[in-house]
């Protein structure tokens, strides 16, 4: 072999080795960035659903510390070791002795022992705890209850609470606190920033665009100044119209994660719709809106969006209640029946109808006025607004625990207008009454629901 020409072909086995070399380099960068764009894209997906859930996580919070541990102040809050969640903590200004009450869901199986821990001054103070199971459970596992603890001579001002399991850790030691809790309601206030609070206690999978315009519009004609909302999920165009609203200070959203912790039902009815809580841990929400709005509003409405009080001879609630406490009394809920609009049965009119509406998912309420009557001999539905001093514990239908209980209000000084779909069982067995009397509201409403959707959604009229 001539060793002068193999001589010569080591310079290209030099090159070649060099262009593979930088080859593999750019291919493994080319692995690298695409890696890290995936890693960011897929963060970037997951933030915006995040966002259509959990609104509040748009902007990072800050990370507030009561006695050396973080301060959480959404619901909810896992407690360690047991199957107990808090919603909600409150000064109760109503009994002899003042305490704490937090609004829970519990495992009703549990045989628990609690107890609170107080930060009081940058120190935790430890009391016992009682606990109430409220009997409005509807049959499954976790069930609505009140953790309750006295306020110490020596903390006249807590804070902030925690909730722990009684029982010591293997070591003899305390359980370790995850997260304080802020109290709230701590002055009891005789003058509240707003007169009639709308507690809307469940929203998950929320679509009905249309109907929620109408609704927060109806409610603003009605005289009411806030909307609590417990939110889950709701479509991503839902959430333009509920940021449109809570920008206006008109709605307060309330993170409600707490199927991310128990299996939900989506009824009421276990045999229907199974699960280990009822309808999203509905009665909890209601309890907790019913404390956290009682020193804000001198009255709360507890309902649903699909579900309209109206007065029919009278203009407003303002209007309303002053009259049903002199014809009822001042220490009572009011009960508004309910009178069911069925979904299948439109009225299609081109005043009441518009076009523009057309393209926006939802229920447009002006187009059913097609009502079942009620069976006076049997119990039909209703709703309630109350004032929420009044109230210890309330349930979907009225309350548990109150002052002066609740008087069902004359359906023909007041009721509710209930747009929903209804089994042809029950279409067939009640009879059908036409009643117009939402479309009173269209000549406020309809520009109203027309300038939000043109805000919002940019749709013209």
């Amino acid at each position: 072999m001539d060793m002068h020409a193999l001589g010569r072909t080591e310079p290209v086995s030099t090159k070649q080795f060099a262009f593979l070399r930088t080859f593999f380099i750019l291919f493994i960068l080319f692995l690298f960035l695409w890696f890290v764009y995936w890693i960011t894209g897929d963060k970037r997906n997951n933030k915006y659903k995040l966002n259509v859930i959990y609104p509040h996580w748009k902007k990072k919070q800050p990370h507030l510390m009561a006695c050396g541990v973080q301060v959480q102040n959404d619901p909810i809050i896992k407690i360690n070791n047991l199957k107990t969640y808090m919603v909600g903590s409150y000064i109760e200004h109503r009994n002899q002795v003042k305490m704490i009450r937090t609004i829970a869901i519990v495992l009703r199986s549990e045989k628990a022992e609690y107890q609170c821990v107080l930060c009081c001054n940058g120190e935790k103070i430890s009391v016992p705890a009682a606990y109430d199971i409220h009997s409005d459970h509807f049959g499954f596992e976790y069930g609505t209850a009140d953790i309750t603890c006295q306020i110490p001579g020596k903390c006249p001002t807590p804070t902030h609470v925690a909730i722990t399991s009684r029982s010591p850790k293997e070591d003899g030691s305390l359980q370790d606190i995850h997260a304080f809790q802020p109290i709230r309601n701590q002055q009891k206030q005789e003058v509240f920033p707003y007169e009639f609070t709308v507690c809307i206690s469940t929203m998950f999978d929320y679509v009905n665009i249309l109907m929620l315009v109408q609704a927060m519009e109806m409610f603003k004609i009605l005289g009411v100044q806030k909307v609590a909302i417990y939110k889950t999920s709701c479509h991503p165009v839902t959430q333009k119209v509920l940021d449109y609203y809570v920008k206006q200070n008109f709605v307060e959203i309330i993170p409600w994660r707490i199927s991310s912790y128990i299996n939900v039902s989506r009824g009421w009815k276990k045999s229907a719709s199974p699960g280990e809580l009822h309808y999203f841990g509905q009665i909890a929400a209601l309890n907790d809106c019913v404390y956290r709005y009682m020193y804000q509003s001198h009255y709360v409405s507890l309902q649903d969006l699909d579900e309209f009080i109206l007065p029919i001879n009278l203009k407003n609630w303002a209007e309303l209640l002053p009259e049903l406490e002199r014809k009822y009394n001042h220490n009572v809920g009011f009960e508004f029946e309910t009178f069911f609009f069925p979904l299948s049965i439109t009225d299609f009119h081109s005043e009441y109808s518009l076009d523009s509406w057309k393209k926006v998912m939802g229920v447009n309420i002006l187009e059913h006025v097609s009502c079942l009557s009620n069976d006076p001999k049997e119990f039909n539905d209703f709703k309630v607004i109350v004032n929420p001093r009044l109230v210890f514990k309330t349930t979907v239908h009225g309350f548990l625990e109150s002052v002066g209980g609740s008087v069902r209000v004359d359906s023909k000084i007041a009721h509710i207008y209930h747009m929903r779909n209804i089994s042809k069982q029950a279409l067939s067995t009640h009879s059908h009454i036409q009643d117009t009397h939402h479309r009173d509201y269209a000549d406020r409403l309809i520009p109203a629901v027309s300038h939000v959707l043109q805000q919002t959604l940019g749709i013209d009229t």
